[in-house]
């Protein structure tokens, strides 16, 4: 994980042929704490990770890891704690929670990962979009209606989000 800045935003956004989600409006209370993406200079950046911090509905903090990234790249599956490189069968069930993009609704599916986390998995656009959270409990978190913006998009505005520092189940060595 990368410590967020608006030059490090803009950096990845023009080599990443997916989005950087973020939850638009940016929740009150919440940072953006991590920036993440795989790639290579050849094929340029087909995952991101945007990691925001704030206040958990049911006390204490809480963090959100929102993965966009081209099918068979895992790094959503990483961060949830899955063996795999996609969310596997269960999105062909009955969908679980509902997230806005570029004013569609799109279709989310509740994945078993690591017990500490929430998970959930769709797609827009042919990507995966994964949004992880940290602790379960703040999977509470989806069922507000939340909409997701492409920081790719958002302009200047990039240069007034809030930034903290990444979380601490987010850098290495860490054990939760």
């Amino acid at each position: 994980m990368l410590v967020p800045s608006a030059p490090l935003i803009r950096q990845i956004s023009q080599r990443s042929a997916v989005p950087l989600w973020l939850p638009w409006p940016l929740m009150h209370g919440w940072v953006v704490g991590a920036l993440a993406h795989a790639g290579d200079d050849v094929s340029g950046v087909r995952a991101t990770a945007v990691a925001i911090s704030g206040p958990n509905p049911f006390g204490g903090a809480a963090d959100l890891v929102v993965v966009a990234e081209e099918q068979g790249v895992g790094l959503g599956a990483g961060f949830a704690g899955l063996d795999a490189v996609d969310p596997g069968e269960v999105v062909r069930s009955e969908p679980h929670a509902r997230v806005e993009l570029n004013g569609r609704r799109v279709p989310l599916w509740c994945v078993d990962g690591d017990p500490k986390h929430a998970v959930y998995a769709g797609q827009s656009g042919g990507h995966w979009l994964w949004m992880i959270l940290y602790p379960q409990t703040a999977g509470a978190l989806l069922l507000e209606d939340l909409g997701l913006e492409d920081l790719r998009d958002l302009g200047r505005e990039v240069e007034m989000l809030p930034y903290g520092t990444p979380p601490p189940w987010l850098r290495p060595g860490y054990d939760h």
